[in-house]
């Protein structure tokens, strides 16, 4: 009789180990663990695995596949559209790659003075250069915190309904409605979107007015939007939210408040947006990061999701101590019943931006903002220059701007595939998302790119539409 031995990686594959943690729980069978789940969305056939491999084939076939991956240090890249190349200072890396962060993520709050007084490092400054007070642990990303803001501002508000700008990251829109949660369920939230004026690329008000009502619980827009426009009209999108008893919410980059004004400035309740560009490398599959901020009040703070880190005097004059806040209304104390499940949270990367922050200062943020805006806005004129080729909204735009190639007669994709012949990522193809804008393609130009590289893209540019 052949003897069953543990799987080297799974213990509990022993089948007298399986059946006791079964009568543990008073199940019969591992198939009634998973009776919820419907049959239809069950595979009922044994997977088509390849031939198992070695660990050191393994590795190689690994190694082989990813070698075919041409990266942003093999190639120029004007690609963004939610994950941006910033640079990223080398103390930056120094610090987060220090073991003492490279453990788990919590422990007793008596062993983590160090971790929790980085993590308040990384709320008060990033709430300095909001201008607000209460700013919560990172989630998962840009989308996430829009969907927990959106929530609390329902809770807040006791309404159902969103006002949302269509020129948005499908993406992120995507994510939203996830939280927003289906028609079908008791906590449903009904997305309205807002129409946006195609010569300007700004929120069209009048849509607005159409949009928002009783039912309103928020408006949300984004400045810059998703397509590099800086949103100017803040002050009467807010007006109008205001007037009709609802919250505003306004997704930012935090890398352009060193040259824009604060969301809060033009009547922000909420702001929101992501944590990557404040030193976070762009990764594959990981990197971004969102954060929520508020006015400190008791309206907003009881109804986050996430973490506080709050500071505090200790028994020794001139000490302070650092530790979690309103914990217990939070998922991780309530678990189901918290106010939302905050899911996957990236707070090593709050590290890296902690850091980033710290190195930069007000001075470091106004020269990158101004380097940008100024890097930006040269790509555009020079690609405005090429035969057939159009920038929309060309004026008032940060970091990302949309480039028109319908008069050439080529499309996105073949103008970005004919830049890989030049080493040149191209841009975010809008065609799918944005039909309205024709064959158009949004360009990302950040404090990485010199006069040369630009020049570099608007040469390419010209030959390719040329060909």
């Amino acid at each position: 009789m052949k003897e069953h031995v543990a799987h080297r990686y799974m213990a509990n594959s022993v089948p007298a180990i399986k059946q006791e943690m079964l009568d543990s729980i008073g199940v019969g069978s591992v198939e009634e663990l998973f009776s919820q789940i419907p049959a239809e969305h069950r595979l009922s056939r044994p997977l088509d695995l390849p031939p198992a491999l070695s660990e050191s084939e393994l590795r190689r076939h690994l190694v082989e596949t990813l070698a075919k991956n041409q990266t942003t240090e093999q190639n120029l890249n004007f690609l963004g559209a939610g994950t941006w190349q910033h640079h990223v200072p080398a103390a930056v890396d120094e610090v987060v790659r220090r073991n003492e962060w490279l453990t788990s993520v919590f422990g007793e709050p008596s062993s983590d003075h160090g971790r929790n007084q980085a993590w308040f490092e990384f709320s008060s400054q990033l709430g300095e250069l909001l201008k607000l007070d209460l700013v919560g642990m990172p989630v998962r990303s840009w989308g996430v915190a829009a969907g927990h803001a959106i929530r609390m501002a329902s809770r807040i508000t006791g309404r159902d309904e969103v006002a949302v700008v269509r020129a948005i990251d499908p993406e992120r829109l995507s994510v939203i409605r996830n939280y927003c949660e289906p028609v079908e369920m008791p906590s449903h939230i009904k997305v309205r979107l807002v129409e946006f004026d195609p010569e300007t690329g700004l929120m069209d008000l009048d849509s607005l007015r159409q949009v928002v009502g009783e039912r309103t619980a928020a408006v949300y827009f984004e400045t810059p939007s998703y397509l590099g426009v800086i949103e100017h009209q803040g002050a009467e999108i807010s007006a109008i939210a205001h007037a009709a008893g609802a919250e505003t919410i306004v997704g930012v980059d935090p890398i352009s408040l060193g040259v824009l004004a604060s969301p809060v400035d033009y009547g922000a309740d909420i702001v929101i947006g992501t944590t990557q560009p404040l030193g976070v490398h762009m990764n594959t599959g990981g990197g971004v990061g969102g954060f929520i901020a508020t006015r400190d009040e008791e309206r907003y703070a009881h109804q986050y999701p996430t973490l506080f880190i709050s500071i505090t005097d200790t028994v020794k004059e001139g000490e302070y101590g650092f530790g979690v806040a309103l914990f217990e209304q939070t998922s991780y104390g309530l678990r189901e019943k918290g106010k939302d499940w905050t899911g996957h949270s990236v707070y090593m990367w709050a590290i890296a931006n902690a850091a980033y922050m710290a190195l930069m200062g007000p001075e470091g943020f106004k020269d990158v903002g101004e380097l940008i805006l100024q890097r930006a806005h040269y790509a555009a004129r020079r690609i405005a220059a090429i035969e057939g080729v159009q920038v929309a909204f060309p004026t008032g735009f940060f970091k990302e701007f949309v480039v028109d190639f319908t008069g050439t007669g080529r499309s996105v994709a073949e103008v970005n595939r004919a830049l890989r012949e030049y080493g040149i990522f191209g841009g975010k193809d809008l065609s799918r998302d944005f039909p309205e804008f024709g064959q158009s393609a949004l360009f990302c130009v950040t404090e990485v790119h010199n006069q040369a590289d630009l020049l570099r893209l608007a040469d390419a540019l010209t030959e390719v539409v040329a060909a």
